[in-house]
């Protein structure tokens, strides 16, 4: 009698649902009710998107699914996609992504179930979102969005920004390793490598009103305290692999996440290390991902660590099925762009003490992560890596030397830069200009040519537009002409797209927008472009738009120019939380291809 009155107890203080018929029954707390045909609903399901939810089965076998997310206000952007079988089988629910932070949104579902079409409406309440990593240099909590210009027909677009914050504990960490006799540094430890390059991330959608749709909780790829270096480094390298996935490298790793906040990783092969800026997925699946090599014994015998010069080609089981070495392809000590570029801001870091100086480079500096020559130090700053399937080879994005192309067999097909400072070997691989009539251009050593055809400097992101084989390339434009201009607001940037006949080894410039908006356009580091076929237009992000101006947000620029008229259809501008803070890249989101597998 006893234990009966117990358990009777015990039920009713927990709550156990139904009734009670005298035989003891499990005690626990009841699940989220459905609030359709289906299950119920369940916002941030894996715990690192905030402003998602999923709809659960039930058991039940839904198909024809479309999610509607309403837009908050007259002016609101719906979010509208499909969802297929692959998806709901993969979560056994109906993803919702698009939701507003802190706010009841509203959500409609349509889908057929038992031959019969249903539409349900939901409110989905949500939380806000929030910034980790708050320090003193903090202007605003989180980057706020300043829409300046959206046309008509592209009000559904939704951007991912690919951004970053300076934490409050700078960069602590360094590599060791052995002293060489060219460091420079021969009684003190070397900074080498390129670990101490971090920062926390911020990594968000917005849509075309201002409004953030979607949040990637900064702890769910990044740990500022992480010993094991498994969260540390820059999220960088964002693409959509059309599979609902966005790949990112950062530091020590490399991998995908969804919508949904599943983050699945992978460590680099053992003797790589520090990956950044770059990891593009291959037609056959694998991986490209731009990484360095620990204790690289270099020309002189010195142990470095390399810095932003090796591409290696992962399978999906982590296999290393290639590597290209870039200081044996290319010339690692060739310095004419290295000693024009502004040394203010060679990489994330700016430095307003060295804003618009240069440096003579040294064989006998120290090694680490600093604009240089030689195997250990930033000679190359591989940015961006494009697999070309035509011949199965790469195109790479040299910060600091050019564009090139690289065969399997590891041999320059082609370089598109000025003349100046190449071996004669690789003078040879040098790419000639032509006008649209196929016709010589004449330049000089430094890249300063006749007519509409300029060179690309310091620049970002070669990426093939596959609607006609051309190369779109964002030119940052320091060091233009391998010089420091008399006025810093001299400078520029510019989206701009080559045609390039492999056969004849000649360039031809078909395209440009930038030079004309001056230097209220120039962006000096980070950044991206590509051709959108979809709306025939260039769309590019300019990551440092004022990165100069002290104690002022830095910009991070959003447009889409029509490729036919170079209108402005769509100007969105990024402001950083913290003042002269960076950004990395944009990718325009396809909703398609989310969750329509």
């Amino acid at each position: 009698m006893k234990s009966t009155l117990l358990a009777v107890s015990v039920a009713a203080c927990i709550g156990i649902s139904g009734s009670f018929t005298g035989d003891a029954q499990a005690a626990g707390f009841p699940p989220a009710p459905a609030q359709g045909k289906l299950g119920a609903m369940i916002v941030d399901p894996y715990g690192n998107t905030p402003l998602t939810a999923l709809l659960d089965l039930n058991s039940k076998k839904p198909s024809n699914v479309t999610v509607t997310v309403q837009g908050k206000g007259r002016k609101g952007v719906d979010i509208s996609y499909p969802v297929g079988k692959r998806t709901m089988n993969t979560h056994d629910g109906i993803p919702v992504f698009g939701l507003y932070p802190d706010y009841q949104n509203k959500v409609t579902l349509e889908y057929t179930l038992d031959g019969k079409r249903v539409k349900e409406h939901y409110k989905v309440v949500t939380g806000s979102v929030v910034n980790n990593y708050i320090d003193g240099r903090n202007i605003t909590p989180l980057q706020q969005v300043n829409v300046k210009k959206v046309a008509k027909g592209f009000e559904d677009r939704l951007y991912l920004v690919n951004s970053h914050t300076y934490v409050p504990q700078g960069s602590d960490l360094h590599w060791s390793g052995r002293k060489g006799k060219h460091s420079g540094m021969m009684d003190a430890t070397p900074a080498m490598g390129a670990l101490p390059f971090e920062n926390a991330p911020l990594t968000y959608v917005v849509d075309t009103q201002g409004e953030i749709r979607w949040w990637l909780n900064q702890d769910a790829t990044f740990d500022g305290k992480d010993v094991d270096l498994n969260k540390r480094g820059n999220v960088m390298g964002l693409h959509d692999n059309g599979f609902g996935q966005m790949t990112f490298v950062q530091g020590q790793i490399y991998g995908t996440f969804d919508m949904l906040g599943n983050v699945d990783t992978q460590r680099l092969p053992r003797g790589y290390i520090d990956a950044s800026h770059e990891h593009n997925i291959m037609p056959n699946g694998h991986s490209l991902v731009r990484a360095a090599k620990a204790a690289y014994t270099n020309a002189h015998g010195d142990v470095v660590h390399t810095v932003r010069d090796h591409i290696l080609e992962i399978d999906s089981k982590g296999n290393l099925v290639e590597v290209w070495n870039l200081n044996e392809i290319l010339d690692p000590y060739r310095d004419a762009l290295l000693e024009a570029l502004d040394m203010g801001a060679v990489c994330l870091n700016v430095d307003f003490d060295s804003i618009g100086k240069t440096a003579e480079m040294n064989i006998d500096a120290p090694y680490g992560d600093i604009a240089g020559i030689a195997p250990g130090r930033n000679w190359a700053h591989v940015n961006s890596v494009e697999y070309d399937p035509k011949d199965d080879s790469i195109i790479l994005s040299f910060r600091h030397q050019g564009v090139a192309k690289v065969t399997r067999d590891k041999e320059v097909k082609w370089i598109l830069a000025p003349s100046i400072g190449w071996n004669e070997a690789l003078s040879k691989k040098l790419l000639k200009p032509v006008n649209k009539q196929g016709k010589p251009i004449s330049c000089s050593e430094r890249g300063v040519c006749d007519g509409d055809f300029d060179f690309t400097y310091t620049q970002h992101t070669a990426w093939l537009n596959n609607a006609n084989g051309r190369l779109t390339v964002l030119d940052n434009g320091d060091g233009r002409h391998y010089e420091q201009p008399a006025l810093p607001t001299d400078k520029y940037t510019r989206y701009v797209e080559y045609k390039i006949d492999e056969n004849k080894m000649t360039v031809e410039q078909t395209w440009e927008y930038g030079k004309e908006r001056g230097y209220e356009w120039y962006s000096p580091i980070t950044s991206n472009v590509e051709y959108m076929a979809d709306r025939n237009t260039m769309f590019g992000f300019g990551g440092s738009v004022g990165m100069f101006e002290p104690g002022k947000p830095t910009i991070g620029r959003i447009n889409e120019i029509d490729y036919d008229t170079k209108e402005v259809k769509v100007e969105i501008d990024i402001l950083s939380e913290k003042a002269n803070t960076p950004h990395y890249r944009s990718v325009l989101i396809n909703t398609k291809s989310l969750f329509g597998q």
